[in-house]
């Protein structure tokens, strides 16, 4: 019998992530099969898709509500079909609240079950490790502090690498990268990418706007691309640089981020996981985040956030290598002052790049074949 494996993935990254264990597996086991909830993605590496993998793409507080009735029956016959019959493993990719309580269900029923991408347990929740323990056998970790929490447990974690790390080139040539987004060859590029969410753009897209103005205001020269995560999102992002007079000195463009940073001598965003692109692209980047008024009052009140910082470059290599600016310290002049500031120290600048080039090389592990191997090994176990 071949090797089975269920899937289940949420959102676009989850499905990139499946695509490339999906086709790692199949190097060391061809006829093996796939089944479960997949992207597009997965779906072309051979998949067989039971549901679209952007039924599990919910954001939020209300959005997650109204859809929670048709997750948890897709749940339920998931755990159904399933039980009724076993695969050799299942893999929860992301997802956790959705795929913990499904791995949970199968690893009751004599299934083996590997989570691949832990919860941020170090930042956030914390207590969560008690579900994970009863939902997984395994954990894959993309970032290698993280095994050691699971061990302290007595749980196995295999840190396989990040995935971005191995996807994104070390070798950038700045003016074809221009070019190819039809951007001006001379004088200093800074990318802006305000979020991918409706959410966060709100929150930051006016305080990047007026913090342009203030670069734009120090440093003629300077010209700004911003990489629209979606068409919705152009409007408000529109409306702020008209507001703050800067229009005329961005170039917005349709996705396409990654070319976005690459062209760029150093970016502003919203922290996340561009944050972590940014930094394995090497460029120079000042980070800010805004959440709900009440969300940061709560996470501030009870002490909810764990870490020293926010930003995975300054998590992973224990630096404030990106100045980061959170809620109410989000401030148009403090943000402009620390871009402005590292416009203009090409001596830190180097400095940085120097260790981002560093941490490149701690991140990228093949990662696809590293979970690979993790999971074969998992149904080898008897």
């Amino acid at each position: 019998m071949p090797l089975r494996v269920g899937l289940v993935a949420g959102e676009s990254s989850g499905d990139l992530l499946g695509a490339g264990l999906i086709a790692a597996v199949r190097d060391r086991i061809p006829d093996a099969v796939f089944e479960g909830v997949a992207g597009p993605e997965m779906l072309a590496a051979g998949c067989e898709r039971w549901a679209d993998a952007e039924e599990l793409a919910v954001m939020g507080v209300v959005e997650p509500l109204k859809r929670l009735p048709r997750l948890l029956r897709l749940r339920r016959s998931l755990i159904t079909r399933w039980r009724a019959a076993p695969p050799d493993v299942f893999v929860g990719i992301d997802a956790p609240d959705f795929n913990l309580g499904l791995e949970a269900a199968l690893k009751a029923s004599g299934i083996r079950t590997m989570h691949y991408v832990s919860p941020s347990i170090w930042a956030w929740r914390a207590g969560r490790i008690r579900k994970i323990r009863k939902a997984a056998d395994r954990v894959l970790c993309i970032l290698p502090f993280e095994p050691a929490i699971y061990q302290e447990h007595g749980m196995d974690a295999v840190f396989v690498g990040h995935p971005k790390a191995d996807a994104l080139s070390p070798v950038i040539d700045v003016p074809a990268a221009r070019d190819a987004l039809s951007l001006p060859r001379d004088g200093r590029l800074i990318a802006v990418l305000p979020g991918s969410r409706s959410s966060e753009v709100t929150r930051l897209a006016p305080v990047f706007a007026e913090a342009a103005q203030n670069i734009a205001d120090a440093e003629p020269g300077v010209h700004f691309v911003t990489p629209v995560a979606a068409s919705k999102l152009r409007p408000l992002i529109e409306v702020s640089l008209r507001q703050y007079a800067v229009a005329d000195r961005f170039t917005i463009i349709d996705g396409r981020s990654i070319e976005a940073m690459s062209a760029s001598d150093m970016v502003l965003l919203a922290s996340g996981t561009a944050a972590l692109e940014s930094a394995l692209l090497g460029k120079p980047t000042v980070a800010a985040y805004r959440v709900a008024a009440l969300t940061g009052w709560i996470t501030k009140v009870f002490r909810l956030l764990k870490v020293s910082h926010f930003t995975l470059p300054n998590l992973l290599t224990n630096e404030e290598l990106v100045p980061e600016f959170i809620q109410d310290d989000a401030d148009p002049a403090k943000i402009a002052g620390a871009v402005i500031e590292l416009l203009n120290d090409p001596e830190r600048c180097a400095a940085i790049k120097a260790r981002f080039a560093k941490l490149r090389t701690e991140l990228a592990m093949n990662s696809n074949e590293r979970a690979a191997d993790a999971l074969i090994s998992l149904t080898a176990q008897g």
